[in-house]
């Protein structure tokens, strides 16, 4: 688990919308930076003690990058601001960035200069190792949980965007050959990554049709979902359509003297199998034929623990 400290304004709504970021795993809010030991909300409004409202972020580095949380903080402020958020106004309203690893700067100034890039007025974000930081009043904690009428600069609807902000480069990253063939079986390897399609009738999810997703066995890339899957007699998997057609490739496929229609993941590009025209009309009339050995299941019950609590809104 690693940590960052965001200021943003007003931390209520900062916090409740970086907690929502899948990856991030626990947040809290207080006041970093200033000149004074433990000070309460009213000094740090009143008394010119130099703290900034600030969010402590925790997050697993294996689901979600510093870069991308980053862009999503960036989403939710000014950064052209100085002192300033929304209707709030003074020097604990700035916005920062502070670290308590300093091999992040690096990453933090790169996604900056980006940002700098995209704006024709200076950025005021400040960039500092973390100095002090005092967890504010109880009170404050989770506020918008506690008081959802409550004040809030962040507009209501990036609350909704934050739960779907899913860090596909981080949390479904392609492998190396070597990897692969640590991690597969013989005939998972050879199916994903030579293209060979495994024995009909005699695969893993021929007949499994209980709710849950279907992931890429080599990335964990959310690909299909069971309530598109059905009976389709081949022998194999079938499935209506994927979860969005930006997860899967469709390429021309000319081997065995025949023309069809490859399917191949996106990211991990693995092979996945074929697609038809012979689908349910009802449902598109697709027909998406894909190897067991391509996927991995993930039962409905299992899929909040395994980080795929996002979807399961789509098996309803």
């Amino acid at each position: 688990m690693k940590e960052i400290y965001l200021a943003g304004g007003c931390f209520w709504g900062t916090q409740k919308y970086l907690s929502l970021i899948p990856g991030v795993l626990q947040t809290d809010v207080g006041y970093a930076n200033g000149q004074t030991e433990n000070p309460s909300y009213e000094e740090v409004c009143h008394n010119n003690t130099g703290h900034a409202e600030t969010v402590r972020v925790c997050y697993d580095e294996r689901l979600i990058g510093l870069s991308f949380l980053l862009e999503q903080f960036f989403m939710v402020i000014d950064p052209t601001s100085l002192n300033r958020q929304g209707n709030d106004i003074g020097t604990q309203y700035r916005t920062g960035i502070y670290y308590v690893d300093s091999n992040d700067k690096a990453e933090i100034l790169t996604v900056l200069n980006i940002l700098q890039e995209k704006n024709q007025k200076k950025v005021m974000i400040e960039v500092l190792p973390l100095d002090q930081y005092f967890t504010a009043e109880e009170y404050h904690q989770d506020y918008l949980d506690k008081n959802p009428t409550g004040y809030c600069h962040v507009p209501l609807g990036k609350f909704e965007e934050a739960k779907t902000a899913i860090d596909y480069d981080t949390r479904y990253r392609s492998k190396s050959d070597d990897e692969l063939k640590h991690e597969l079986t013989g005939l998972q390897y050879e199916v994903t990554q030579h293209s060979m399609t495994e024995p009909p009738f005699e695969n893993e999810y021929d007949q499994q049709f209980a709710p849950g997703i279907y992931v890429d066995i080599t990335t964990g890339e959310p690909l299909f979902l069971s309530t598109h899957k059905f009976q389709s007699g081949c022998g194999w998997p079938s499935f209506s359509k994927p979860i969005s057609k930006e997860l899967i490739q469709e390429l021309t496929d000319h081997s065995h003297g025949m023309t069809r229609t490859e399917v191949r993941s996106n990211r991990g590009d693995s092979h996945l199998g074929h697609v038809f025209p012979d689908g349910p009309k009802e449902s598109g009339g697709l027909r998406y034929c894909i190897n067991s050995a391509s996927l991995r299941f993930i039962p409905k019950e299992e899929m909040e623990n395994q980080g795929y609590g996002y979807l399961i809104e789509h098996l309803q």
